[in-house]
């Protein structure tokens, strides 16, 4: 089989990442979280106080980030490294998650980011999840699927997450963070959170993970099979 580019967008907490990194073990293809690569950037700034509006500073910072992904055997999954650290469980953690749509929609990180991203795709043969795969990193993706889901059970999935990683935090306070989310990722002037034309939608408010997995596994195998 030809392999082919398979871009997953849309909102936070629909289950995006964890869909993409099954569908890419499905197809032994690369998974790439490029949320995963904003929110180590988010964790530099936070760090070394680099200041958002200081387009100087955020350009300096951006030459001392390096970013890559290795798999761990433990997790069965690609942690993320920033400067050779492994921080897959910092930038998880819910203060990043409260910075992290702020620091991305800079568009000089955009602009950095999105050609680390296309440079990890240029062979195909990737899955890639974020908010603008589909419209601005590869627009010519063979598959774009767009996910949803009802704001509520997003809450709830993402308060369950936080909770498993030792994160109790008010349920009050994660709908706060995923409404300033959804409304800075969707009207940034760099790659805003959209539906590309040619996307099929998925919305996951009442889908199991494998329901999620087994729909976009079908759509590659469409698109595989017209290929041939």
């Amino acid at each position: 089989m030809s392999k082919i580019i398979v871009a997953l967008d849309g909102f936070s907490s629909c289950g995006k990442s964890t869909t993409a990194k099954r569908v890419a073990a499905q197809l032994h293809y690369a998974f790439v979280d490029t949320g995963a690569m904003y929110r180590a950037v988010a964790l530099y700034f936070h760090r070394n106080q680099v200041d958002c509006e200081d387009l100087s500073a955020v350009e300096k910072a951006l030459e001392e980030i390096h970013i890559n992904f290795e798999f761990n055997p433990d997790r069965q999954a690609s942690d993320t490294y920033l400067n050779g650290e492994n921080v897959e469980k910092e930038i998880r953690k819910m203060y990043i998650s409260d910075i992290v749509s702020q620091v991305s929609a800079i568009p000089t990180v955009r602009h950095a980011m999105v050609a680390q991203q296309q440079k990890m795709g240029k062979k195909k043969g990737v899955v890639m999840d974020g908010r603008d795969v589909g419209t601005v990193v590869f627009p010519e993706a063979e598959v774009k699927i767009f996910m949803t889901a009802d704001p509520k059970i997003r809450a709830q999935r993402r308060k369950l997450e936080l909770m498993q990683k030792g994160e109790d935090l008010p349920m009050e306070q994660i709908v706060e963070n995923l409404r300033i989310r959804d409304e800075i990722d969707s009207n940034r002037s760099e790659g805003p959170l959209r539906r590309a034309d040619d996307a099929i939608d998925l919305d996951t408010s009442y889908k199991s993970m494998d329901e999620q997995v087994a729909f976009v596994l079908e759509q590659v195998r469409r698109v595989q099979h017209a290929k041939k």
